[in-house]
């Protein structure tokens, strides 16, 4: 009895739930020193304290994976920058379909399908709760959202 509690409590995602592709920023400017472009996620924070970080109060975003579209493993990315704002960590590739697995606050690990274009940058907030500089332009057509409503990210335009 105790085992299956224990393993009850290591649910990884809701099963089921399948999300709309999130794609690149709309009408952001494009950078011009690359053809690749940049996948920005912000994860759910860490659940344990990282007592090596100079400021073990801080809240750091959990790490993620980012796979091919079959499946295929391309790299775990640890989502806490080098810099001193212990940001995460902005992901340059070549422009394509990849998929994400990464803790949503709430949801716990979710695979979510990404379109990343030349120049352009593609953001998942995963976090809870999400900053979106440019929220007042989403609507029920363009955001793809948790079903609780929080926007995660921009649904994939139909040119890419």
């Amino acid at each position: 009895m105790v085992a299956g509690a224990l393993l009850s409590g290591c649910a990884t995602g809701k099963i089921g739930m399948v999300l709309d592709t999130v794609g690149p920023v709309p009408d952001q400017p494009a950078a011009i020193s690359s053809t690749n472009g940049t996948l920005v996620v912000y994860s759910a924070f860490k659940i344990n304290a990282d007592f090596n970080n100079p400021d073990p109060n801080r809240r750091e975003h959990s790490d993620f994976s980012l796979f091919t579209p079959d499946g295929k493993l391309l790299r775990r990315v640890h989502n806490i920058s080098a810099t001193g704002l212990r940001d995460v960590v902005p992901v340059e590739l070549p422009p394509g379909k990849y998929n994400v697995r990464a803790r949503a606050n709430g949801y716990g690990y979710l695979t979510i399908s990404v379109i990343v274009a030349a120049r352009q940058s593609t953001v998942l907030h995963l976090e809870g709760g999400g900053s979106w500089p440019d929220e007042w332009l989403f609507n029920q057509t363009n955001a793809v959202r948790l079903p609780d409503g929080q926007i995660i990210g921009w649904k994939v335009a139909s040119n890419l």
